[in-house]
Parts: structure tokens; C-alpha cells; sequence
């Protein structure tokens, strides 16, 4: 029930409305007994300080960045990497993803957003007693639960996009190991200096909405000092680096771009006409650096570059991070033209004209999309923040702090507008060194314990050295190739070198039988090309399974010991008969390299040996 004492008495029928309105009595000062509805009504499992409403959008704006990881970017890295390299790839986000929840739940909540333990640190504690799960949080009408399964998703992508620049070489051991360390004394720290109320970086006044200097200054910074650390990929890897899967690709990009509507939606705590600015911003500006990025590559490099349009995409919801509630739509669409075309210079132009840059091997460009992107949307954030739009984020009345460099300018409070972007450089500044220090550290630790990079033959094979998987199940023409680990088909010892001649005598025994059967069968009907196509199905199934073999031969010639199993490779190659022999009557050619000349029909087919 809820009880409304009238200050005054009601005289007009205007005073008699509000006072009706308001729950007043129109003949005494009595209260009068209102019912809220039942569904509002505070009971042990909804206290009177939770907002059901807002605790229902926190929750699915967390699963939204937690969509964004997994699987959104376990399926970016698994497709936009070299085949060999899927498995591990995918496999290196999804271990951060569920370490980092433990770690989080275990300790990193409280020393990023805990009581303090020293000045840029929280107390560092369990978040897993239900009396303190059920309190509530430090901002907000939720509950800790809510905060703690909120913040820990923004934690968990700050690693995997740290991941991004180790992708193709890092030991997973090394991995395994990084993940907790740098949550511990890297994020944990950056986290309580600009989130955390007491934190020395947010009583300066710094502006932050949603983890452009937290997450993605911090992430790409780590990367590129990590992978400077862990060295570079395979030469042959930097030399040739395709995606196995650019369509896969894509769905992951989609999720990772759709996933931030809880991004930035979800860190005003509530459901308010600031989320929906903010939700809105970001999608106008990533759309904006998508096609601005994509315009660049198609003026300097002729080609729509659907990879080129993604990091587009990624760059602009980078830089809209820290300012998505707190600038206007027009400032988003120029920050988005910033965002595609800024990180574009520096990643197309500078990075080959820098030494230290092209010393690096920096997987996925995350010091370009993320640490320059997110340095860029700080500054911006400096420059275009609305007065206005942050008191309705940070509810303060303050007019010194939270003030764009411009508006300030434009208020006449210049001096309080140069501080605010003085205070957005200094974030920038400290982020940058303090995780140059840390990181490196952090790698040199582990470089005790483990190598942090695989070794030589590991490079060479991928994904089957690393866990005894692959990632894809298919070998020649639609026959599966199936890993000696997990399978339920049956096992079969490898053959021999003799057995393996001994096979392609079969295969051309069956190939010239099945060509007699087809000429008998052809002999009534000039039409009847199955000969022909028995034929060319053998044919590229060998050539397909050759060069498979070529493959393997050229990797492991590139180690310095070539192996036994290589001259086996080439020996298997060079005795392998030709599989058109009967048909064509011409010398063994082991690489079976041919082109077809002129019309082929139900007799055979005519080849050219090159």
C-alpha cells in the first residue's frame, strides 16, 4: 500500500485533480490507501529498489555481448584464418570465454569494481555468496548477479579480442596461462581506474560510455605487445594467409555487429531514452565506416574487399564505443567516416612504411581496428560530448566535467572543454603504457614456464598437431577424411609404399575396365558419355588427392630437416601410375598435369600432356 500526505489543502478543481492524481484527500489531510498493482509489488524475490524492467534489459543485453564471443567471433577467427589454423582459432576464444567467467566470478569482479584495495585496485574477493549476489548493485536498480553476469561478458571479449593478434602460432599451453594472468593484472586494473566510481581515472571526469579506452585501447595494445613477444607466424603464413570460409565469415561479423546493440545499449543500467541514443548511434556510424572503408579500397584497389568492408565494420563500432549516448547523430555519422577512413591509412599506408609495425605479426590487425580505432573514438569523444547527454548518463549537474571540447568552446566554458579532452589524452596515455608494461611482463613470466611460441613442425601442421583435429571432414572428391582421434569408423593401418603401387595398378585396372564397358555400352548410342564421366570423376579425384600431397611435400620442405616422411611423399608420387595410361597410351606423368584438347566423348578423352 502506499500512503500520500497532502501538503495543502485542494481549493480549485485544477488543485483538486493533482491532489487526486496524487493520491491526496480532497476533505482532510488523511492519506489515501493506493494499490499498486500485484505484479509490482515488492515481495522477498523483487525488493522495493529492483526495476524489473531494467534488470530484464541487462540480462539480454548481456547474453547480446556474450552472443558477440560465442559464437560470434569463435566463428570470425575459425573463418577468416588459414584452414590449417580453424580449429585452433575458434578453440583459442571459446577457452578465454569460459576462463574468464571463472576468474571473474572468482575474484576479478571485486578488484574492478569492489571496495578499494589500493588506489587504481578493488579488494580482491568471491562474488558467489547468494546473500551478496542478491544485494544491490553499485549503480542501477539490479542486483550484483545481473552486474557481475554483465561485466564478465565485457571482460571475456576483451581477451578474445586480445586473441586475435596471436592467431596461427601461439602455444595453447602459453594461452591457457595468459588468459587469467592478464585478467588479473591488466583489465581488472584499467577496469576500476575509469568504471569504478572510486577510481582515479573517473573522479578525473574521464568519458567512457562503453569500453573504448577499457576493452579495445586496452585489447589491441595487449595484442600487438603479446605478438610481439610470441613472434611472428610461419613464413609462409604471412606470405599466404586466406580465409578458409569468407561466408562463415560473415554470419560471424553479423553477430559480432547485431551482439553490440547490448554493447552499448546495456551501460546506462536501465532502460532509457540514453540506450536508445546510444543503440541507434551505433549502428549509423558503423554502417557510415563500413562504407566509407569499402569506397577506399574500391578507389585504391579496384576491388569491393568483402574482408576490407569487415574491418570497416569493426573500426566503426569501435570508435562509436566510448561516446555512443553522449554525442549527437551527426557526430556519429562523422566519426564513422573517421572510423573507416583513419584506421584505413594507418593499416593500408603506414603499417608498411613503419619499421616497428611491419615488425610485428599482427593476425588480425587488432592494433589497427582496435588500438587506433579506440584511441580515435576517444578523442572524438573529447571534441563532439553533449553537455547535456551526459548528465542524463552520468546524473551529474556538474557543467566542469563531461563537456565536449566544442560545445565548451560553443558555451563559453573553453577552459572546461580543453580539460575534458586533456582528461580523454591522459586515459589514452596510460592505458597505452600501462599495458605495454604488463603484458610484456605477464609474457616473459609465462616464457618461463612454456614457450610461448609452437614449435617449427606444429607451424607446419596446424590444427592436427596442436588438438588431433581438423576442421574440416572432407578429403578428395566427397570422400571423408576422418582424425585417428574421436572417430567411430574403423581404423586402418597405413600402406605400404609397395600396397600404395599395387592400389593405383587397381585404380588404372578398373579405370581401363570400366572405359571396355563403357565403349560396349556406348556402341549402340553416340550419346552415352558415362564412360567419359567415370573417367573425369577418377581424374580429379586423383589430381585432387596429388595435390593434397604437393601440399604436404612443399610444407615439410620448408622446415630444415626434411623428414622421411617427405621423400615417402614424393616417392609415392613419382611411382603412382597415371590413371588415364590405358586410354591414352602416353608416358607416366607423376604430378598429372594436363588440359583436355577438343571435343571429349563416350571413347575416352583426348589429353595433352604438358
Amino acid at each position: 500500500m502506499l500512503y500520500i500526505y497532502a501538503l495543502s489543502s485542494c481549493s480549485s478543481y485544477l488543485q483538486a485533480w493533482l491532489c487526486f492524481a496524487s493520491g491526496y484527500s480532497l476533505s482532510n489531510r488523511t492519506p489515501i490507501q493506493m494499490s499498486l498493482p500485484e505484479n509490482l509489488q515488492p515481495d522477498p524475490a523483487s525488493p522495493y529498489w529492483l526495476n524489473k524492467g531494467d534488470n530484464a534489459w541487462q540480462l539480454t543485453a548481456a547474453t547480446l555481448v556474450g552472443l558477440q564471443s560465442v559464437p560470434g567471433l569463435v566463428i570470425l577467427y575459425g573463418s577468416i584464418v588459414k584452414k590449417k589454423w580453424a580449429v585452433n582459432s575458434a578453440f583459442m576464444a571459446l577457452y578465454a570465454f569460459a576462463a574468464v567467467l571463472v576468474c571473474w566470478v572468482g575474484w576479478g569482479y571485486r578488484m574492478a569494481f569492489g571496495d578499494k584495495f589500493i588506489h587504481f585496485l578493488g579488494m580482491p574477493n568471491v562474488s558467489l555468496d547468494a546473500h551478496y549476489l542478491l544485494e544491490r548493485a553499485f549503480l542501477g536498480y539490479l542486483p550484483n548477479a545481473t552486474m557481475i553476469y554483465f561485466q564478465s561478458v565485457f571482460a571475456a571479449i576483451t581477451l578474445i579480442l586480445v586473441a586475435g593478434a596471436l592467431l596461427g602460432r601461439m602455444n595453447f599451453l602459453a594461452w591457457m596461462l595468459f588468459v587469467p594472468l592478464w585478467l588479473t593484472f591488466s583489465y581488472t586494473i584499467t577496469a576500476y581506474s575509469i568504471w569504478c566510481p572510486d577510481g582515479w581515472l573517473a573522479k578525473h571526469g574521464i568519458i567512457d560510455y562503453s569500453g573504448g579506452f577499457v576493452i579495445h585501447l586496452s585489447s589491441g595494445v595487449a595484442g600487438f605487445t603479446a605478438a610481439y613477444w610470441v613472434g611472428p607466424r610461419a613464413t609462409r603464413d604471412r606470405e599466404r594467409f586466406p580465409p578458409n570460409n569468407i561466408l562463415l565469415m560473415l554470419a560471424g561479423a553479423g553477430l559480432l555487429w547485431m551482439g553490440w546493440t547490448g554493447f552499448n545499449g546495456g551501460d546506462p543500467y536501465t532502460v532509457s531514452t540514453d540506450a536508445s541514443l546510444a543503440v541507434l548511434n551505433t549502428h549509423v556510424c558503423t554502417a557510415t565506416s563500413l562504407l566509407t572503408w569499402l569506397m577506399l579500397d574500391i578507389i585504391f584497389f579496384g576491388k569491393p574487399s568483402v574482408i576490407g568492408a569487415t574491418q570497416g565494420m569493426i573500426t566503426g563500432l569501435v570508435c562509436i564505443t566510448p561516446a555512443a549516448g553522449v554525442v549527437q547523430g551527426w557526430a556519429a555519422i562523422l566519426m564513422g567516416m573517421m572510423s573507416g577512413s583513419i584506421p584505413w591509412y594507418t593499416m593500408m599506408v603506414l603499417h608498411k612504411k613503419i619499421w616497428l609495425l611491419k615488425q610485428v605479426d599482427d593476425t588480425m590487425a587488432v592494433f589497427h581496428t582496435h588500438a587506433v580505432a579506440g584511441s580515435l573514438g576517444g578523442i572524438l569523444t573529447g571534441l563532439f560530448a553533449v553537455p547535456k547527454l551526459n548528465r542524463l548518463f552520468y546524473l551529474v549537474e556538474d557543467w566542469q566535467h563531461y563537456i565536449g571540447l566544442f560545445y565548451g568552446i560553443h558555451n563559453s566554458h573553453t577552459t572546461a572543454g580543453f580539460k575534458q579532452l586533456g582528461i580523454q589524452l591522459l586515459g589514452i596515455l596510460f592505458v597505452v603504457c600501462f599495458n605495454i608494461f604488463i603484458t610484456s611482463a605477464i609474457c616473459l613470466l609465462i616464457r618461463l614456464v612454456v614457450p610461448l611460441r609452437l614449435a617449427e613442425d606444429e607451424l607446419q601442421t596446424g590444427d592436427d598437431a596442436i588438438h588431433g583435429e581438423e576442421a574440416y571432414a572432407l578429403w578428395g572428391d566427397g570422400e571423408k577424411y576422418e582424425s585417428k582421434l574421436n572417430s567411430v569408423y574403423e581404423e586402418f593401418p597405413p600402406a605400404t609404399k609397395s600396397e600404395g603401387r599395387q592400389a593405383g595398378r587397381r585404380v588404372a585396372m578398373e579405370s581401363e575396365t570400366a572405359s571396355s564397358a563403357d565403349e560396349q555400352q556406348g556402341a549402340g548410342s553416340a550419346s552415352d558419355t558415362r564412360g567419359k564421366h567415370r573417367i573425369l570423376a577418377e581424374l580429379k579425384r586423383v589430381e585432387q588427392e596429388s595435390k593434397f600431397l604437393e601440399d604436404e611435400m612443399e610444407e615439410l620442405e620448408g622446415t630444415d630437416n626434411v623428414s622421411t616422411l617427405c621423400e615417402e611423399l614424393l616417392l609415392s608420387m613419382e611411382t603412382r601410375p597415371d590413371p588415364l595410361l590405358p586410354l591414352t597410351n602416353g608416358p607416366i606423368n607423376p604430378s598429372w598435369d594436363r588440359w583436355f584438347e577438343g571435343p571429349q566423348d563416350s571413347q575416352g578423352c583426348r589429353c595433352q600432356i604438358l
